[in-house]
């Protein structure tokens, strides 16, 4: 049996939008016992997204201030809980299991966790995929759109690149987590980009490896490169990472692929378009498209609209140039939230939870 302050943590994930289901053998509980001691499990139970002070959530929950700025502190560095910095000081607070805890567990994952992370994907995760608005929004890179279309910044990839103070790569723990369980896949591990408006955030990272603006551009189209899908937060700002997926590793894509959720991310606002006089049924681009997108017609590329993301890996894939992306009529474009909090007001009203509850 697990103590209850498990039970507690894994209640207060789950009353968070993004969510955290239970399973009916506790196989949660089992995962928050890796990462958490009891203590810290209680602790975290009771903090709520918005960032409070050591002295604030002393005075809120009884204890002395000193020894709690200790304990959170620690907790903030194993990547438990966020830490940001405040006029009064730094503030600590609840972040979601996903995207948030499991992510930063990069460094620590092991076989056991990896395993038993699995576990809980096959029986409950399907639950945080299937919720919208989804947890992930697909980017393509600007240079896989037509040339004389108008990208707003939170549709491109370099755009929002451009956008951040600092930049960091870091390991994807998502194939690392495959690899671990035994079905590793080909695609480049050093690929998942962190961005920050704070210069300098990522100098002193023990697994965040800063990069310079160009460094992180290069990872881009490295990642580009070997196929793999970049995607953000669903919003139109305040992003904080890119993450550069596949539908064989990836915890959100094999959404699709596994699960057969088909709307687990939010399209882009584009879709894919082929030029017939151009193309001649290489089927090379078929090759790139992770979503069966693309399909041979009397010897010419056709897309399939309805499972088009909108990409563009296959794009510079074609020897000939005869894919570009396109922009999607206007009454077929997915509304993105503005902002975190607005996507946090509109899961939490999908899902029928008191957002009040949990800031």
């Amino acid at each position: 049996m697990f103590p209850e302050a498990y039970k507690r943590l894994a209640e207060r994930l789950d009353s968070l939008p993004n969510g955290f289901p239970p399973t009916d053998d506790g196989i949660e509980l089992r995962l928050l016992s890796l990462l958490f001691t009891p203590e810290e499990a209680d602790l975290a139970s009771q903090l709520r997204l918005s960032r409070e002070t050591p002295e604030q959530i002393a005075d809120r929950l009884g204890g002395d201030p000193g020894e709690l700025r200790q304990q959170l502190k620690g907790m903030s560095r194993r990547g438990l809980i966020g830490a940001t910095r405040l006029e009064a000081g730094i503030g600590f607070g609840l972040i979601p299991f996903v995207v948030g805890i499991y992510e930063y567990q990069v460094a620590r994952l092991d076989a056991e966790m990896a395993q038993i992370f699995e576990e809980y994907y096959q029986r409950a995760f399907g639950q945080v995929l299937s919720i919208q608005p989804s947890v992930h929004r697909v980017i393509p890179v600007k240079e896989s759109v037509r040339m004389d279309m108008e990208i707003r910044p939170y549709e491109s990839a370099v755009d929002i690149l451009d956008s951040a103070q600092a930049w960091g790569v870091l390991d994807c723990i998502c194939r690392k987590q495959k690899a671990l369980i035994g079905d590793p896949c080909d695609h480049p591990l050093d690929v998942c980009l962190a961005l920050s408006q704070r210069p300098g955030a990522f100098d002193q990272g023990p697994v965040i490896r800063a990069l310079t603006r160009d460094e992180a551009l290069d990872t881009l189209q490295r990642a580009a490169a070997a196929g793999l899908v970049h995607s953000v937060s669903n919003s139109q700002s305040g992003f904080g990472y890119v993450c550069n997926c596949c539908t064989c590793g990836c915890g959100i894509l094999r959404g699709m692929s596994d699960l057969g959720i088909a709307n687990v991310v939010a399209r882009s606002p584009f879709v894919n378009q082929v030029d017939e006089a151009l193309c001649y049924g290489c089927e090379l681009c078929l090759d790139y498209c992770q979503f069966d997108a693309l399909a041979l017609e009397e010897g010419l590329a056709v897309v399939k609209e309805i499972r088009c993301v909108g990409c563009g890996v296959c794009v510079p894939a074609c020897p000939e140039t005869a894919l570009v992306l396109v922009r999607r009529p206007a009454e077929e474009i997915q509304t993105t939230p503005s902002d975190e909090m607005a996507w946090l007001q509109e899961r939490a009203q999908v899902r029928g939870i008191d957002l009040r509850t949990v800031l």
